[in-house]
């Protein structure tokens, strides 16, 4: 079961570019770069995904913010 109280609003993950795009409730949209699969995987199927990407990914992996 996931955490149902979660800021985080969706994620989508380009495999063979390594880039997970991971955007918030409050907007902010960001693209990690180099992130393996098993992380992806790992991160969806987290049972708390804001737990997961604070340990696992947010100072981890180099970012870029998307704006509209």
């Amino acid at each position: 079961m996931t955490d149902q109280a979660t800021a985080i609003d969706r994620i989508n993950y380009r495999e063979n570019h390594g880039k997970l795009f991971v955007k918030f409730k409050d907007g902010g949209e960001y693209v990690y770069v180099g992130v393996p699969g098993e992380v992806h995987k790992s991160f969806v199927e987290a049972a708390s995904r804001d737990g997961y990407f604070v340990a696992e990914i947010w100072d981890r992996y180099p970012y870029n913010v998307l704006e509209d």
